[in-house]
């Protein structure tokens, strides 16, 4: 009875839990990204100029909630928090793959998207499809969708391969090392 009380301590300890966090909210986003380029975006490119813009204007604005934050920055903290809860001496290799999922995500996915994502979606925001003309429309879908579709793929397959990371070190054997 003490061993399977003492395995379970183990299982559920900060640092188990936050790897759990970690990677939960990694593949909710890694899923949000990958849905929007096989289907979502796909979908919208059927859309007339005026019914693209409309209908992306409303998503950025309706995506601005708490469950789509919870994710998106969930993962930006709880992967290097992980990383970190992670680290001793020696390194392990569960370390340097959280290390190399914290990265994956903070730069191709949560960088992207603030710098890439982010000002397109504010300068959509701000379009005035009211008084636009139809050749303004189209400008600014030029602008935007080509652009904004790249990126987002940026972002799937970054946040794809942080929860791989993320999943391959949690098959990783603990005690395996790093060779100096």
């Amino acid at each position: 009875m003490n061993y399977r009380l003492e395995k379970l301590n183990r299982m559920m300890s900060l640092t188990n839990i936050v790897l759990v966090l970690a990677g939960t909210t990694t593949a909710l986003m890694a899923g949000l990204f990958y849905a929007w380029s096989c289907s979502v975006n796909l979908g919208l490119a059927k859309l007339s100029d005026e019914g693209y813009l409309t209908a992306m204007q409303e998503i950025n604005r309706a995506i601005l909630n708490p469950v789509f934050f919870a994710g998106f920055f969930g993962a930006l903290v709880l992967l290097p928090l992980s990383a970190y809860l992670h680290y001793g001496e020696p390194l392990q290799l569960k370390f340097w793959l959280l290390v190399a999922a914290a990265l994956c995500y903070i730069i191709g996915t949560f960088g992207v998207t603030i710098f890439g994502n982010v000002p397109l979606n504010n300068a959509l925001d701000v379009f005035d499809l009211k008084s636009a003309t139809a050749e303004a429309m189209r400008a600014q879908r030029i602008g935007f969708e080509a652009t904004w579709n790249s990126l987002n793929t940026v972002r799937a397959v970054t946040s794809t391969l942080a929860i791989v990371l993320v999943i391959i070190a949690c098959l990783y054997p603990t005690g395996v090392q790093t060779h100096n």
